[in-house]
């Protein structure tokens, strides 16, 4: 008996919804599957005449169960039109995943994600992460057991670090890190995406030695420390008619306590002042330990008092061009050329790297040498290192013609 045309629309929806899942499905993957494999979309016609196929298929073994189910030419047509619809949708999402999805998946790139937004604090114009050291600090295999005073700083120093960075950077910033200031022999981290840090660590194996370089030699004095003084800067220690510029080995600065005050304002001699732990400087008188030339190391040995000028570094200007890099939507990556890749043998500019690959080299490094902002007639050899710039999908797809 024939239904209200309202009536027959939604069960010709219902009908196609029922008879078109699985030909959608089949669309999604053809999509998928060709996108993905050729870098080419499949046409979209031949996808709906395969998913009305299949639909039919569907229909009719429904018929065969409920004739009346077809039995209605108005609800059979609602029903190839919800087909098709759901074929192309399909088709669409496929293909656009396909396009999206990289060719090649590496454990390096599943590491490149970032941290979860939730754990980001805003200061001032940067955001920045507090990372949280979960569980025990392990002791590393082969090494003696750290001590308990060193577990404790590791496990509750305040460590921030910029939150706009992959997590294998801010990994190695953070062992980097730890490794200086608590001058750990060895380290390994793991952080979640949620700031949350495993650390295996190992003490260290020996004292300040270590740290002075070949051809240099420590020497101690008690000075006016300035503050947020560290291990690394650049120092020029006056003491007296001398004048030496040398590298901080360590420097610490005396904090006064109250047992160490008298009730007339006086200080307690016997008493020395406690140093701090912390890993920068808080000013006020101290004593530094500097590397200076061994030739000049003996004019500071007589001295007992001396002053201290903390000397400019300079600004880094390669994180400035990363960091620009990355705010114009660019990264910065490092391609070897393999014996079987395309370019392999060609000239830089018959190549066309640049317009053919939307990226740009700009320096190539070889055994013998380096290759900076390459001309056109540079040929490309097997087992050069090209340090290529460009979008993060660029450089996928010309690391895969390289390689």
């Amino acid at each position: 008996m024939a239904q209200p045309l309202p009536v027959e629309i939604l069960l010709g929806i219902y009908l196609g919804v029922l008879t078109g899942m699985f030909p959608a499905l089949v669309s999604w993957g053809l999509g998928f599957i060709f996108k993905y494999v050729t870098g080419v979309s499949i046409p979209a016609l031949g996808v709906v005449v395969l998913a009305l196929a299949l639909a039919g298929i569907n229909g009719g073994l429904l018929a065969l169960n409920d004739p009346a189910v077809i039995q209605s030419g108005s609800r059979v047509i609602v029903a190839l039109i919800v087909v098709m619809m759901l074929a192309m949708y399909a088709h669409s999402k496929g293909d656009a995943m396909g396009a999206s999805v990289p060719k090649r998946l590496s454990l390096k790139k599943l590491r490149e994600r970032t941290l979860s937004s939730d754990v980001v604090e805003l200061v001032g114009s940067r955001g920045e992460v507090r990372i949280e050291v979960i569980g025990d600090v392990t002791d590393m295999e082969g090494y003696p057991p750290l001590s308990g005073e060193t577990r404790a700083e590791i496990r509750n120093g305040d460590w921030r670090l910029p939150a706009d960075l992959p997590i294998s950077e801010l990994e190695t910033r953070f062992a980097d890190r730890l490794r200086t200031e608590l001058d750990l022999a060895d380290i390994s981290v793991n952080i979640d995406d949620h700031g949350r840090a495993s650390v295996i660590a190992a003490p260290p194996l020996s004292g300040i030695s270590k740290r002075v370089p070949a051809g240099k030699r420590a020497v101690s004095v008690d000075a006016l420390v300035p503050t947020g003084l560290a291990r690394g800067d650049e120092v020029t220690v006056l003491a007296g008619e001398t004048e030496l510029t040398g590298t901080v080995i360590a420097a610490k600065s005396w904090i006064k306590t109250d047992e160490t005050v008298k009730t007339d304002g006086g200080t307690d001699a016997s008493t020395p002042p406690p140093t701090t732990a912390a890993p920068t400087t808080i000013g006020g008188d101290g004593r530094i330990t500097v590397a200076v030339d061994r030739s000049k190391a003996s004019t500071l040995l007589g001295s007992t008092r001396a002053k201290v000028v903390v000397t400019a570094r300079g600004t880094h200007r390669e994180f400035e061009l990363i960091s620009l890099l990355r705010r114009a939507g660019k990264h910065l990556r490092t391609v070897s050329v393999k014996p079987t890749g395309e370019l392999a043998g060609q000239a830089l500019g018959s190549a066309n790297v640049r317009e053919s690959y939307d990226v740009a080299v700009l320096a190539v490094k070889r055994p013998d040498g380096w290759l900076v902002a390459p001309r056109g007639e540079a040929d490309l050899r097997a087992g050069d290192e090209l340090f290529v710039v460009g979008t993060r999908d660029a450089l996928d797809a010309f690391e895969g013609v390289v390689a």
